[in-house]
């Protein structure tokens, strides 16, 4: 029921007026009270009707013009509501002003009244005094500014989303939590005691009035009290629910999750800082995967984690080389989209069969391919996954049957680290293992079972995994003094049988792979 008033009070044309307005009768009716329970109505006398007309002149001025004043107010403020349109920043910031606006001004519209109605007043009494009605008409008036400034507050917080659309900062210094503690305060608690306080010090006032007024401020203070401060303390649990529910969202990993602005104070700051977390988690997330789909998630990760500065050690990895035969003359032959949409296919399932056995995919050359087991994420044994990976993408490639690779396969001693300076960092692997993988490659293309890996890899697999491998040839690798003993895989009974895709013959010139990395000079 709450909502739909506030709803109607913002689409209707008098809305902003007739809350206005029942802020200002709120004000009357505690003084009117007020000033029959402690029987000064009664010291008018005959006086009583004149009186009241005199006094009522001021008010009804002050109606008038307050009421014109809202009418102005709800195309000044609310003009982009009824136009169906997002408000322009000075709207929307104009707009954030509202409550304190209003509230001064009638203040100011207060302030001249409460002195002419006290002195009309104390005149016609005869005890003359001008103190106590004007401390009673003065608290009547604070009552409602009071109610104006917090009812109005109230009114504008539906338009808050969209008001946040427009500015990033949509708080307001005289809309705080804090600013709302003391007017509640002085709505619920305050102007009562005062106007107890005010009763009490009268001395015209008799006993019984004095004790039927104390008993009816003693109500309205605790009536008001519970209800102010459940407005109040809803007023902040209820955001704090839905963040405290969408920092637990963001903290399982749901970066999708916004909380309305629904405030202008602290605390719609606080549900603009939730959002700008979630934006800002998002996008590191999202630079997160793009730089791994760039450099391997595995390096992204110790990027991610440590400092700018140049790193990494010697370790004894396992290099797997693949290259694409012919692909000169590939080139030559298809459309460049042809022939990248099959390099893509082969490249996709190097670097499933890479990860899927805990290596890495340190860097695409060309239609050739470097795959690192043993860095940076170090294994235990990183000659047998790679024997396992190259075995997995000669077989897929050959089922594809769309291009025909070589394999080149060595362990060895290897710079694993960055390259390069403070502004532009790569992680990559240095050294023989690496060239004599290269090197196995470029053979690897001659011989049926288009792999080749060096003694060094065969020693360091598992017993299991030996078995899969047997001696082929000794090599005289371009570049290398000594000669290097190469293993080919053996094949499995389906292909013993003709039953498995076999690999293309080899070419009758085969293209040299592309550099491999730090290691293109000695090749």
């Amino acid at each position: 029921m709450t909502s739909g008033l506030i709803l109607w009070a913002l689409r209707a044309r008098w809305g902003l007026s007739a809350v206005v307005m029942a802020c200002n009768l709120g004000g009357l009716a505690v003084i009117t009270t007020e000033l029959f329970l402690s029987g000064f109505l009664s010291r008018l006398g005959s006086d009583i009707l004149s009186t009241f007309v005199q006094v009522s002149i001021y008010p009804a001025l002050g109606a008038f013009v307050g009421i014109v004043l809202a009418v102005r107010d709800r195309g000044h403020y609310f003009g982009w509501l009824d136009q169906r349109r997002p408000p322009t920043e000075g709207e929307a910031k104009r707009l954030l002003r509202l409550p304190i606006s209003i509230t001064g001004r009638a203040l100011a519209i207060w302030l001249p009244g409460v002195v002419i109605a006290a002195a009309i007043f104390s005149h016609a009494t005869e005890e003359r005094s001008f103190p106590v009605v004007l401390s009673m008409f003065t608290l009547g008036g604070l009552e409602s500014a009071a109610l104006t400034f917090l009812i109005v507050d109230r009114l504008i917080r539906p338009t808050i989303p969209v008001v946040a659309e427009v500015l990033e900062e949509t708080a307001h210094w005289s809309n705080t939590v804090l600013a709302r503690v003391l007017v509640t305060f002085a709505v619920a608690g305050a102007v009562p005691l005062f106007m107890l306080i005010t009763v009490l010090a009268d001395p015209s006032t008799d006993t019984q009035d004095r004790i039927r007024t104390g008993i009816y401020m003693a109500i309205v203070g605790l009536s008001a009290g519970v209800v102010a401060t459940a407005a109040l303390a809803r007023a902040v649990a209820t955001p704090m629910h839905t963040l405290r529910d969408a920092l637990d969202r963001i903290a399982r990993g749901d970066l999708e999750a916004r909380v309305p602005i629904s405030s202008t104070s602290e605390i719609g700051r606080l549900e603009h800082s939730v959002n700008e977390l979630a934006v800002n988690l998002a996008e590191r997330e999202r630079m997160r995967t793009v730089f791994g789909r760039h450099v391997g998630a595995e390096v992204a990760e110790r990027a991610l984690s440590g400092n700018t500065s140049l790193t990494g050690d010697m370790r004894v990895v396992t290099a797997l080389f693949v290259d694409v035969t012919g692909s000169v003359a590939m080139a030559t032959e298809l459309a460049p989209h042809d022939f990248v949409a099959k390099l893509n296919r082969l490249l996709a399932t190097v670097v499933a069969a890479t990860e899927d056995n805990h290596g890495l995919v340190n860097k695409f050359e060309g239609d050739a391919a470097l795959c690192i087991f043993g860095a940076p994420i170090a294994l235990e044994d990183n000659a047998t996954p790679a024997l396992r990976a190259a075995r997995r993408m000669r077989d897929e490639v050959a089922a594809l049957g769309e291009l025909d690779v070589g394999i080149g396969i060595a362990r060895g001693l290897v710079f694993a680290g960055d390259v390069g300076t403070d502004t532009r960092l790569e992680f990559t692997v240095i050294g023989d293992a690496v060239n004599e993988a290269a090197r196995l490659t470029t053979e690897a293309k001659r011989v049926p079972r288009r792999i080749l890996a060096s003694q060094a890899v065969i020693d360091a697999a598992s017993d299991a995994e030996r078995t899969n491998w047997r001696h082929l040839d000794t090599l005289h690798l371009r570049g290398r003094r000594e000669p290097t003993p190469s293993w080919t895989d053996v094949p499995s009974p389906a292909h013993r049988n003709g039953n498995a895709p076999q690999a293309a013959p080899p070419p009758a010139a085969p293209q040299p792979p592309a550099p491999a990395a730090g290691q293109a000079a000695d090749r």
